[in-house]
């Protein structure tokens, strides 16, 4: 490594100054992280590094690892990806990448105790792919706003009501948007009534989902069917968050659409709707998600009447609108028999692998997963940062 404190071209603009070509887009790719979904950023890195077209992107991998620190990671999508149910892991390093805090260059440094900063040069947009807290939730997008960074996906605000599962029920309730039945369990209330907290769990019926009120990838969420389950459930779920939200089981088919933001000043776009078939799980859970991909399948466009359809895409569209997302979103619902359709959640980092759910969606609707990958930068790049 050099010791020198002089910024370093980028190798993207040192070749387009050689050769007179055009400037490469530098994009900063920013995964791992300090939730338990680590391994999901991982392998969400990875598919997108594949997909980076580098003839017009440079690429500066970034990693974050469990505890927290920021390390230069190999440019290898092999490393990242889950293999025979093998999860991947961004490796403590000697050097910290750190980012700018000033809005005259940005340019990222490596530190390395005894030895003077290297400069890594600057990056022209930030493509976090951090799923769940820590880096979904809007601390990461408040970090790159500070930074005076541009970066792909929802600001601090909707990332942050996004993740959680009580305040985005709140806001989408708020704007008119239909959300199914539940309770929020907070950490003093179980401290100190729990029997209180059962009780309002009972209100809702048997059987219900106790989740981790901000994770995600399904961690952490057990179905209860009777009381004398539930304070395991809310334990359970609690190793993942002290708060906890309960939601009353819906009858209905588990409905996804994937959303990606307008360009300008256009509408929201959507993709078809697609559907989740699970085989061999009691609900679509991490394992499902991630490690038994033989027994879960996309049905996309989902086999629904045309009028479930557009409404499925019309909610989807109010409900980005309603957090302020940016960028993409996946909204999941349950549709009943008779047509209801009702919002479950909204995902404002989604499964980016290119077998996600999410880019699937795209792809069946015209857009492959390299193309989403650009329109998503470019979105990034057209949008300021700061206030807006």
């Amino acid at each position: 490594m050099s010791d020198s404190t002089q910024p370093a071209p980028s190798p993207a603009a040192a070749t387009g100054a050689a050769t007179g070509a055009p400037r490469r887009t530098r994009v900063a790719l920013v995964f791992g992280g300090r939730s338990g979904e680590h391994a999901i950023s991982c392998a969400t890195a990875a598919g997108v590094l594949r997909a980076l077209d580098r003839e017009r992107y440079d690429v500066l991998p970034i990693g974050i690892t469990p505890s927290g620190q920021w390390v230069l990671a190999p440019d290898d999508p092999d490393a990242l990806s889950i293999a025979g149910g093998d999860l991947p892991q961004v490796a403590e390093a000697g050097g910290d990448v750190v980012l700018p805090m000033a809005d005259v260059r940005r340019e990222l440094t490596v530190t390395e105790a005894g030895r003077l900063p290297r400069s890594l040069g600057e990056v022209d947009v930030v493509f976090p792919v951090l799923h769940g807290p820590f880096g979904e939730d809007g601390t990461l997008q408040g970090l790159l706003e500070m930074a005076q960074l541009p970066y792909v996906g929802s600001g601090v605000l909707a990332s942050a009501a996004g993740m959680d599962k009580h305040y985005m029920k709140v806001v989408l309730a708020g704007h008119g948007l239909p959300v199914g039945p539940y309770t929020v369990i907070t950490p003093r209330q179980w401290r100190t009534d729990a029997d209180a907290a059962m009780d309002s769990v009972d209100s809702l019926g048997y059987p219900v989902f106790v989740k981790p009120a901000r994770a995600g990838s399904s961690l952490g969420i057990t179905k209860v069917d009777r009381r004398a389950e539930l304070a395991d459930a809310i334990a359970e779920a609690q190793r993942h968050d002290p708060k906890v939200v309960v939601e009353a089981a819906l009858e209905g088919r588990e409905i996804e659409c994937a959303v990606l933001q307008g360009r300008g000043d256009d509408a929201p776009r959507t993709a078809l709707p697609g559907e989740i078939v699970v085989d061999g799980h009691a609900f679509y859970d991490f394992e499902a998600k991630y490690l038994d991909a033989a027994h879960v399948q996309l049905s996309c466009p989902a086999e629904l009447p045309q009028h479930v359809i557009d409404e499925v895409r019309v909610v989807a569209a109010r409900a980005f609108e309603a957090l302020g997302c940016e960028g993409l979103a996946r909204v999941d619902f349950f549709v009943t028999g008779s047509g209801r359709v009702t919002v479950n959640e909204v995902n404002t980092m989604p499964g980016f692998t290119p077998y996600s759910m999410y880019p699937l969606m795209w792809e069946r609707s015209g857009l492959p997963y390299a193309e989403l990958v650009d329109e998503l930068i470019q979105l990034a790049l057209d949008r300021p940062v700061g206030l807006r």
